[in-house]
């Protein structure tokens, strides 16, 4: 039997878990790599008191890998509803990781038990098994402590840090060596994909692996971190962490959306879709992989998992050095 091509993911909760929820489905190697910095929410409270790193982002990507029922992964992701108890809001799977944890004393070790729980198939670790507190400088001098804050703060920042000094988990960097593919995931890149970048070993790791280096850019854009990037200002803003010329595919959303739809979000959420700016992409080293990919359910806007994950597998399986510049599908 052939043996399965690897890919490793680096992200957060909500984006990366999406594109995992339809990525399971395909014949490969998946680590997850997420962060634990997220302090926001149930996870924020259960750091607080527990001094715990973040496990809100590690609950809805096994969720998502899952293989059992849609009935059985709800109640992870299930929120208590108990007003004026200590409970209120937690998600039952934040408080099993949390009790795992307790009990273990290591992250990691509570990941592989819930995995076998929830009947996971693929690999997922914790960025660091340590306590870490993002911390971002705006262009104004002004230090802001804590990855909800900095996301409810809509302030420009010049730089970001952690306070901690992190210790990277060992597999990391193993699986990093023996990847096929390296995925840097949609989703905040100020919460969900830098704080992994922070780390100057994982850049390192990440820019001298054999493996292609995929980004998968926002659709949207997040007030108060991209407003009016394009997709090229995203691979930018990676790369300034990453190094020039480091990603070598991007995949991007052409999809017409009803304009109604888009005054919507633009109004009530402050965001719009990200620009596809081929001028400035022009000259770009890296392959820009467009297509339809993002769907409309209940009046928000979503990618559909299957169809990415479908590129995604057909980038991985089939890419060559005499292939185009420009992939449509």
């Amino acid at each position: 039997m052939m043996e399965q091509k690897k890919i490793v993911i680096f992200g957060g909760g909500t984006g990366t878990s999406f594109v995992l929820k339809g990525l399971k489905y395909f014949p490969v190697d998946i680590t997850a790599v997420i962060t634990v910095s997220d302090s926001g929410s149930s996870t924020g409270r259960l750091r607080k008191e527990f001094s715990t790193p973040a496990v809100g982002d590690i609950r809805k990507v096994l969720s998502n890998l899952s293989t059992l029922p849609d009935e059985i992964r709800d109640v992870m992701e299930y929120r208590l509803s108990i007003p004026g108890n200590d409970l209120d809001g937690h998600a039952m799977g934040n408080l099993v990781l949390t009790s795992l944890l307790k009990e273990t004393g290591s992250l990691k070790t509570s990941i592989e038990y819930l995995s076998k729980l929830l009947d996971v198939k693929h690999k997922v670790l914790p960025l660091s098994e340590d306590y870490l507190t993002l911390m971002g400088e705006t262009v104004d001098g002004e230090i802001i402590e804590g990855e909800d804050t900095i996301t409810k703060a809509r302030k420009k920042y010049k730089r970001f840090f952690y306070k901690e000094n992190p210790h990277v988990l060992p597999e990391v960097f193993d699986k990093i060596e023996d990847a096929d593919l390296i995925i840097l995931s949609m989703g905040s890149l100020y919460t969900s994909v830098l704080p992994h970048l922070l780390c100057k070993d994982v850049v390192e790791a990440i820019r001298n692996s054999k493996a292609k280096k995929m980004y998968i850019c926002n659709a949207m854009t997040q007030p108060g971190e991209t407003d009016d990037f394009g997709v090229s200002d995203h691979v930018n803003f990676l790369e300034n962490y990453l190094g020039k010329n480091t990603i070598d595919s991007v995949i991007v959303s052409t999809t017409e959306i009803p304009e109604e739809l888009l005054e919507k979000y633009e109004t009530e959420e402050q965001k719009n879709l990200v620009k596809v700016d081929y001028e400035n992409m022009k000259n770009a080293k890296y392959e820009v992989i467009e297509s339809d990919l993002l769907t409309t359910v209940d009046g928000t806007i979503k990618h559909n998992s299957l169809k990415l994950s479908s590129i995604i597998f057909f980038y991985l399986m089939n890419k060559n050095e005499n292939e185009q510049k420009k992939i449509k599908f």
